[in-house]
């Protein structure tokens, strides 16, 4: 038995730096080295670009929830929530970086 992809998801540029699962939702969020986070369904369809500020860059960590929100935090210290609509709803500067 060989393993075979379920989906491939396209529409990065660069190298992907962070991805979550929301099995609940049906959703993959990958976030690339330079460009924004994608939102993908699980058969592999584009659905949403999130867009931080222009301050946000690198994405390092994202997670999400069954409620709908995606948290994103961002090599610079920010930590940005957004809908899965693609909608940014709060945005917070720390002074904490995580290595």
């Amino acid at each position: 038995d060989f393993a075979t992809p379920r989906a491939i998801l396209t529409g990065h540029d660069y190298e992907i730096t962070c991805a979550t699962i929301c099995a609940e939702l049906g959703l993959v969020i990958s976030g690339s080295k330079e460009g924004p986070c994608l939102i993908h369904s699980m058969n592999g369809d584009l659905l949403r670009t999130l867009e931080g500020p222009e301050n946000c860059l690198r994405p390092k960590l994202i997670q999400a929830s069954r409620e709908g929100y995606c948290v994103i935090y961002y090599e610079n210290g920010l930590f940005c929530v957004f809908s899965v609509n693609g909608r940014l709803q709060a945005s917070m500067e720390t002074d904490d970086k995580i290595k």
